[in-house]
């Protein structure tokens, strides 16, 4: 079946393109900048690289759930939550 969407951008609010698990790293940046962040095990805090402006923030203590954080990477130093999903 074809993609009728294929060719529509589906904007900052639209859905998710893709998701995968997060490692976070205080040397790689993610494979593809990611626009949301779940916390899937232990909340926390989040460390990261605005994937936009390049900034180096730190979120407050986050619950479990689903956060927007625009990151191109996840740092290991400073992230205290767990279970990380990013999706695209």
């Amino acid at each position: 079946m074809s993609d009728p969407f294929a060719f529509h951008d589906p904007g900052i609010n639209g859905p998710s393109l893709g998701a995968a698990p997060i490692v976070p790293s205080d040397t790689e940046d993610l494979a593809v900048p990611v626009r949301a962040v779940t916390i899937g095990v232990n909340g926390g805090t989040v460390r990261y690289t605005h994937a936009r402006t390049g900034a180096i923030c730190t979120t407050g203590e986050l619950p479990i759930g689903q956060h927007s954080i625009w990151a191109r990477r996840i740092w290991d130093t400073g992230t205290t939550a767990e279970g990380l999903t990013g999706w695209q």
